[in-house]
């Protein structure tokens, strides 16, 4: 469950931050940076 949960955060804040300029490989790498990061916060809580 908490792997779907960090999916869907990193998800919507890849489409913010990288939906814009960047098209579709920016938001990929957005994505894979953000689902990396989340997995840390999720670890700690």
């Amino acid at each position: 469950m908490k792997n779907l949960v960090r999916a869907i955060l990193a998800g919507i804040g890849a489409k913010k931050i990288g939906g814009g300029r960047c098209g579709c490989i920016g938001t990929i790498v957005v994505f894979l940076i953000l689902y990396w990061l989340l997995g840390y916060v999720f670890d700690v809580f």
